[in-house]
C-alpha cells in the first residue's frame, strides 16, 4: 500500500490532526511567544515571519529548540555571522534540520573560539523559561511549571489568543465518521487547552504529545501507533507545516501494510500558492484551505 495523490472522496478510518494551525491559530500566542523571549532575554530578535523559515527548514516541532535557533541566530551576529536569515535556515536545512544543525550551522561559520563566546551567552533554560511566562501567562504558568513568575515577564499569557480554526460543526463531523487522533508538539497540558477550546474530547491513548515520544515530527512513530490502536487500513493526518506532510511520508515509507495521506492546511505560516506548491513538493495528497474543507473531501 504506502501513500498516494487524490483530489476528492479520499476513503480513510481514521483521520489524525495537527493543533496547532490546524485547529487554532497561534501567530499571536506561540509565534509571538518565540519572538518576544528572545527580545526579552537579549534585547533584540528576529522577525515573526522569519518563524516560518525554520518550520520550512524542518526539525523545529518544538516551539522551545525553534526559539533556541533563533536566538543562536541574534547571538552569532553579535559575534560577526555573515549569513541571512534565509540562507542560515536554508543551511540548517541542508544540515538535517532542528537545533543541532543549527549549532553546526554557526560553528562552520565562526569557527571554535566564536561559537564558544556565543554558546557561553545561550541561555536556553532561561529562553524556555521565558517563552513559558509569556505564553501561559502567570497564573496557567503557576499551575503548570509548579514555580512563581516573574512579575515584569508574566502577563495574562498569550495563550489566550488562540483563535478556534476549527468549528464545532467540523468536529462533530469527523468524530461521528471516523477515529480521530491527535498528534502535536504541545506538552500534554498545553495540548488539553486547546483540545477544550475547540470541543475534541479524546482519550489519552488517542492523542501523542511533546510528553509522549522523544523522536518528534517528522518521525512517523506516532502516526504509525495510532493507525494501528485504530486497526486503520487508511489514515489521514492533517497539519500546517511540511513536517506534518513529511510524517505522512515516513509512516507511508515505514508501514506499507497502510496507505497514509498528508494533508496541508493554508491556515499556519504556509499559505497562498507558494504555501501550496511547498506542500505539494514535500509531497502532501491535498492543500485545503481549512480543516473546516476536510470533511467534503473525505469518502463516507
Amino acid at each position: 500500500m504506502g501513500s498516494a495523490r487524490l483530489t476528492s472522496g479520499m476513503d480513510v478510518d481514521a483521520v489524525v490532526l495537527d493543533v496547532d494551525g490546524v485547529l487554532v491559530d497561534v501567530a499571536d500566542s506561540y509565534r509571538r511567544a518565540i519572538v518576544e523571549s528572545i527580545e526579552t532575554v537579549y534585547g533584540r530578535t528576529i522577525r515573526k515571519d522569519d518563524v516560518q523559515l525554520f518550520k520550512d527548514a524542518g526539525g523545529f516541532n518544538n516551539d522551545w529548540e525553534l526559539t533556541d535557533a533563533a536566538a543562536l541566530f541574534v547571538l552569532a551576529q553579535g559575534e560577526g555571522l555573515g549569513l541571512s536569515m534565509d540562507a542560515y535556515t536554508d543551511r540548517i536545512a541542508e544540515a538535517g534540520g532542528g537545533v543541532d544543525a543549527a549549532e553546526r550551522v554557526v560553528r562552520a561559520e565562526l569557527g571554535g573560539n566564536a561559537t564558544e563566546r556565543v554558546r557561553q551567552d545561550w541561555d536556553r533554560e532561561r529562553l524556555r523559561d521565558v517563552f513559558q511566562q509569556l505564553y501561559l501567562g502567570a497564573d496557567l504558568y503557576r499551575g503548570i511549571e509548579d514555580a512563581e513568575p516573574d512579575p515584569e515577564v508574566a502577563g495574562e499569557g498569550f495563550i489566550h489568543d488562540e483563535p478556534v480554526i476549527a468549528t464545532s460543526a467540523t468536529i462533530a463531523a469527523l468524530t461521528r465518521r471516523f477515529d480521530v487522533g491527535v498528534v502535536t508538539g504541545r506538552p500534554a497540558a498545553e495540548a488539553e487547552i486547546a483540545l477544550k477550546r475547540v470541543g475534541l474530547d479524546l482519550p489519552g491513548d488517542q492523542r501523542f504529545t511533546m510528553d509522549d515520544w522523544d523522536e518528534g515530527k517528522p518521525h512517523p512513530y506516532a502516526l504509525t501507533t495510532l493507525a494501528e490502536r485504530f486497526a486503520a487500513d487508511a489514515v489521514a493526518f492533517v497539519g500546517d507545516t511540511l513536517d506534518d506532510v513529511r510524517t505522512a511520508v515516513n509512516a507511508a515509507d515505514a508501514d506499507r501494510a497502510r496507505d497514509y495521506y498528508g494533508i496541508g492546511v493554508l491556515t499556519g505560516g504556509l499559505t497562498g500558492d507558494e504555501g501550496r506548491r511547498k506542500y505539494e513538493d514535500a509531497g502532501a495528497t491535498l492543500v485545503l484551505d481549512s480543516v473546516n474543507d476536510l470533511p467534503d473531501v473525505l469518502a463516507d
